[in-house]
């Protein structure tokens, strides 16, 4: 009788070896596409990446036979910092050396997410009061989330307060059009306006209040916030980005200065319409900073006389060198735009 050979089985740590390398294209891999690699049923698959799912190694998505796996690079990756000894480029220095996720990226992605971990972390150091500063990454749809959350005065309030506005809710508004900074001297008031336009989707949450864009469906919001304490902002960067920083400078600068902006008007009231002379005079505030000025109307079902007059005839006429432009208007809109322009 001849003597009995067994084939030694893999071990499990060479197993989990094979799968990251497979995951480690970046492209989600399902059990049976990893039974079939390893040589495994798809429920001893399944278990090899559920328990790389335990670990934090891989991210699971999808359900059912859509399920898949891929490198959760680390995520989500979390840190905090003392404000008062910290300052932005070390910490994303350490933070992008230490975190598999953001070393992974791409040049262009990698870019646009150091502009907005810099410009929003400095804002943090600067203006919070904060005790303490949270740096978190996560993943995020097709993309990676930077969070970065402090407990100190709440970015709205501190402007409201600076500036001297009526509430925080117009503080939110005009920090929308850019160029509004509380230490003018050292700060253009210019990193908060192009990381929300570099970003897929960014949201800055604070006292209650959280405002929204939406690159991807071209879009912006206000809306409220279970954030009572200090300032949360959070950016989704796109793997694949729609527009490289310069591109995105290029649309609204004019040699190197930030000389364009765009207002999305629905911003500024409670509801679809626009009346009175002092709502325009609210979305008009501040605007002289530029040279060019686009008028967003998505969402604006109607405006009033006194409304398009003010904007498009009294302010035009004491601003002749300023381009005013109006977009993505209804018809009723329309009219009373191309009324007041005489045309």
């Amino acid at each position: 009788m001849g003597r009995r050979f067994t084939i030694p089985q893999p071990a499990e740590s060479d197993r989990r070896t094979q799968v990251l390398a497979l995951v480690a294209g970046g492209e989600p891999v399902s059990a049976g596409m990893v039974g079939r690699s390893l040589g495994v049923s798809r429920q001893m698959a399944h278990r090899i990446l559920s328990r790389l799912v335990d670990d934090g190694i891989l991210v699971r998505s999808g359900a059912g036979r859509s399920v898949g796996y891929r490198d959760s690079g680390g995520l989500p990756f979390v840190r905090r910092y003392p404000r008062a000894v910290i300052a932005e480029d070390r910490v994303w220095s350490e933070v992008s050396s230490a975190c598999r996720a953001v070393g992974a990226l791409s040049r262009t992605v990698r870019s646009i997410l150091q502009y907005a971990f810099t410009k929003m972390l400095n804002n943090a150091i600067e203006h919070s009061s904060s005790r303490e500063i949270e740096v978190r990454f996560e993943g995020a749809p097709d993309g990676l989330a930077l969070i970065i959350t402090d407990d100190g005065v709440g970015v709205f309030a501190n402007l409201r307060k600076m500036l001297h506005l009526e509430s925080d809710l117009v503080a939110l508004q005009e920090l929308s059009k850019g160029k509004l900074t509380t230490l003018p001297a050292g700060h253009t008031g210019e990193g908060i306006f192009f990381t929300s336009k570099a970003a897929r989707v960014f949201e800055m949450s604070s006292h209650g209040l959280r405002w929204t864009v939406d690159n991807a469906v071209h879009d912006m919001a206000v809306g409220s916030s279970p954030v009572r304490r200090g300032t949360v902002v959070r950016v989704e960067i796109a793997h694949k980005p729609r527009q490289t920083l310069a591109k995105l400078f290029a649309e609204y600068t004019d040699d190197f200065a930030f000389t364009r902006t765009r207002i999305v008007v629905k911003l500024f009231t409670i509801g679809t319409r626009f009346i009175s002379r002092s709502e325009a005079r609210r979305v008009l505030a501040n605007l002289e900073k530029f040279r060019s000025v686009v008028l967003d109307f998505s969402g604006v079902k109607e405006i009033g006389q006194g409304f398009a007059d003010e904007v498009f005839r009294v302010w035009k006429a004491s601003h002749p060198a300023i381009k005013l432009e109006a977009v993505s208007m209804s018809a009723p809109v329309a009219f009373l735009v191309r009324r007041a322009q005489g045309a």
